[in-house]
């Protein structure tokens, strides 16, 4: 399997880092083919302009856009390892997918609809949270991540997507090391 593991946290020293090793450990530890790409060490710029909309319309994809195309292209499996910031995307993860998940490469408006263009790939959302899960719960809000984030970005696009969730804050290190285990798990069951 080859997969593409995006991650977006500026912290080296966090959980999530922690995540993203197990994560890349389990692949590889299965033989499968790995790339990484860590949004905020490349400096990815997540800005969309209007000339990178001006230019996929036009079909001249600009370079950075083309290569992260190719990398989602080559991948059977994305993973994205991120935390949960004011109930959504980092900013810097939010840009990655408004610049690559372009119309054409990742859906297109047909005489049935819209159609995912990326049908036979699966993503693994891993979200690192500091809400507790009994306040983010009854409140509704992973009903609503899971609508706006696997299924309106990810199934919109015709990938079958999957999520787990963690609240980090207040957290045992036998709790942490546990949820590690959980993705290990997973991870190696792709």
């Amino acid at each position: 399997m080859k997969a593409l593991v995006v991650y977006a946290h500026p912290n080296p020293a966090s959980y999530s880092n922690g995540i993203l090793q197990t994560v890349v450990d389990a692949l590889k530890s299965k033989g499968n083919e790995v790339a990484v790409r860590d949004l905020y060490a490349t400096k990815y710029n997540p800005v969309l302009s209007a000339q990178d909309l001006a230019d996929v319309y036009s079909g001249k994809l600009p370079k950075e856009i083309a290569d992260e195309q190719t990398l989602i292209t080559n991948a059977d499996t994305i993973i994205l390892i991120y935390p949960l910031w004011w109930t959504g995307f980092p900013a810097i993860l939010k840009g990655w997918i408004d610049r690559t998940f372009t119309y054409g490469f990742a859906y297109k408006i047909g005489e049935a609809g819209i159609e995912g263009l990326l049908k036979g790939k699966k993503a693994l959302l891993i979200t690192a949270h500091g809400t507790p899960k009994e306040y983010y719960e009854p409140a509704g809000m992973f009903k609503s991540l899971l609508q706006t984030q696997d299924k309106g970005v990810f199934e919109f696009s015709g990938v079958e997507a999957e999520h787990l969730f963690f609240a980090v804050m207040g957290k045992e290190q036998a709790e942490r090391e546990a949820f590690l285990a959980e993705v290990k798990a997973k991870v190696e069951s792709l």
